[in-house]
C-alpha cells in the first residue's frame, strides 16, 4: 500500500490555495478595502469553519485598529447604516448567515458576500461579491475542484484572503507594523 506523505500533500494544498487565491478578483478586493475602511465597524457572519476563519480575520483586522466584531459574540454591538456586515459563505445558501444579512440590510447597513455562488439570494442584498470560485456544495460548473475534503479549501483560502487584505490595509495606511502590537491582547 503506497500512502501519501506529507510532502506530496503538502504540495498539493499548496498548489489548490495558489490556483484559488489566484482566481479572485483584484477589484473585488479593492473595494473590499475600500468599504471596509470607509466603516465605522465591521460585522462578520459565518457559521462552522468558515466562522473561524472569519474570527480570526476579524482578530488580525482589530490588530490594525479597526472596529470588528462577529454575529453573536457576547458583546456585540448594535449594527448601523455606517457599518459593514461581511458574510461568509460559500453556497451564499447557509440559513443563518442569509437571514442575518437580510436583517443588517433591512437595517441599512452594508452586505458584502465573500463565496462562490454569485446567484444565490445574497446577489439582491449584497452590495457586491468577492468571488472565491472553489467548490461548494452547490457544485457549480466553473468552481475550482479540490482533492481536500468538503469545502476546506474555501476556509483556507478565506482565511488567507483575510491575511493578504490586513498586509494591504498596512501599506494603504503606511501603518508601522512594530506599532500594531498596541492593539494585540495582552493579558496572555
Amino acid at each position: 500500500m503506497n500512502n501519501p506523505r506529507y510532502g506530496e500533500i503538502r504540495d498539493m494544498v499548496l498548489k489548490e490555495l495558489e490556483i484559488s487565491l489566484g482566481s479572485i478578483k483584484e477589484e473585488e478586493v479593492e473595494k473590499l478595502i475600500d468599504i471596509v475602511l470607509s466603516s465605522e465597524k465591521v460585522f462578520f457572519v459565518g457559521v462552522g469553519r468558515v466562522l473561524l476563519s472569519l474570527q480570526s480575520i476579524a482578530k488580525r483586522w482589530a490588530h490594525l485598529g479597526i472596529d470588528t466584531h462577529y454575529v453573536g459574540e457576547i458583546t456585540e454591538p448594535a449594527i448601523t447604516s455606517n457599518d459593514v456586515l461581511i458574510v461568509g459563505s460559500g453556497s451564499g445558501t447557509t440559513l443563518f448567515p442569509l437571514a442575518i444579512a437580510k436583517k443588517a440590510h433591512k437595517i441599512g447597513a452594508k452586505v458584502v458576500h465573500i463565496g462562490s455562488n454569485p446567484n444565490s439570494e445574497l446577489k439582491d442584498i449584497a452590495e457586491f461579491m468577492v468571488r472565491i470560485p472553489v467548490r461548494t456544495k452547490c457544485y457549480l460548473d466553473d468552481e475550482i475542484d479540490s482533492q481536500q475534503p468538503m469545502t476546506t479549501l474555501f476556509d483556507q483560502s478565506l482565511l488567507l484572503l483575510g491575511d493578504i487584505v490586513a498586509k494591504m490595509i498596512i501599506e494603504r495606511r503606511k501603518l508601522d507594523m512594530k506599532n500594531l502590537w498596541q492593539y494585540h491582547a495582552n493579558l496572555e
